[in-house]
């Protein structure tokens, strides 16, 4: 009997294993767990007191090259001794795994494993640490080139936003809102002035769940999926953002947010025409995620993306940070 296609599956933990053994040279102790699923999978891979984390992509999510272009920066990264998760290689050299999964050949990917634990809420010193960690990146990253996406205003607000335009009804609020907020940051970001934008490589994810830290001092960034070129300024906006979302004090959110561009400052300034971005692209991003998971739907499933999810994160996320920053008044 034919098996029925599908769109999407997740690989066995043994049967991963097993593969992973062969192809790194780990011990038959080593076992493998499940810890994530979304538009990637991502496994815990344990081999006695080693550990590793394995990568799984979406059939058809991203090239082989942009996945290398991933490896490549990353490398460049770990050579200059900034706190990252990086590829490693299999007894072959290999960074790049095929796996011939029912819906297709899907890639593969084993990662250095990153100490610590995630956390929400964190002390005002860690947030100074990661704005140094980001602005090292950036200076490190600055009018580098990878090839992969380039973020514009157009890509970020109209290319993957198409995808949320049918998940609610056209009449709604949050729909007339999303529209009225994408037009809106379309016409300002066409107005900025570009020469004052630093340029170079972004991360476009930094947030709690991305970086690991160890006994409340050493930070791991990791999970450059979504990496590309751009305005360096959206990782500055993403961030600040994701404070504004976890930090619901006001006077909490705005101390642990000093602290944290204090941190990139020391490292390297701030441009007067990026700052006063920043609330923009804090919003764009979110516009942007919003379409992100519209398009990858069938990894989130119908009971994350609904009607209640998509208001709630309209409403409390995109229109709370558009109106605190007063946009367009």
């Amino acid at each position: 009997m034919a098996y029925f296609p599908v769109i999407t599956s997740t690989l066995s933990e043994n049967h991963l294993s097993i593969f992973l053994q062969k192809q790194y040279g780990l011990s038959s102790k080593t076992i493998c767990r499940l810890i994530k699923t979304g538009i990637n999978h991502i496994y815990l891979v344990t081999d006695n007191a080693a550990k590793f984390v394995f990568r799984v992509y979406s059939l058809n999510w991203r090239s082989n090259k942009e996945i290398q272009e991933e490896i490549r920066l990353l490398n460049l990264l770990k050579d200059n001794d900034l706190p990252v998760s990086y590829a490693i290689a299999d007894t072959q050299q290999n960074y790049i795994q095929e796996l011939n999964a029912p819906e297709g050949m899907k890639q593969g990917v084993m990662f250095s494993y990153a100490k610590g634990a995630k956390t929400l809420n964190f002390s005002a010193e860690l947030h100074y640490r990661i704005g140094e960690i980001m602005a090292r990146f950036h200076q490190i990253t600055h009018n580098f080139t990878l090839e992969r996406i380039t973020y514009t205003p157009e890509t970020v607000l109209v290319s993957t936003l198409v995808n949320f335009w049918h998940f609610l009804p056209e009449d709604s609020p949050e729909v007339t809102f999303i529209s009225y907020a994408q037009q809106y940051l379309l016409k300002e970001l066409s107005q900025v002035n570009s020469a004052e934008l630093r340029k170079g490589v972004v991360h476009l994810d930094i947030w709690f769940d991305n970086l690991n830290i160890y006994q409340e001092k050493e930070i791991t960034i990791f999970d450059f999926d979504f990496c590309g070129n751009g305005w360096q300024c959206y990782d500055i906006a993403y961030y600040m953002m994701q404070i504004h979302s976890t930090e619901t004090d006001e006077n909490e959110y705005k101390s642990k947010l000093n602290s944290f561009l204090e941190g990139y400052e020391s490292v390297t300034p701030i441009s007067n025409e990026e700052r006063r971005i920043l609330p923009m692209l804090g919003v764009s991003l979110y516009l942007f995620y919003l379409g992100v998971q519209c398009q990858r739907f069938n990894n989130w499933s119908n009971v994350f993306i609904n009607d209640v999810y998509l208001k709630r994160f309209i409403n409390l996320r995109i229109k709370r940070w558009f109106d605190y920053h007063k946009l367009s008044q």
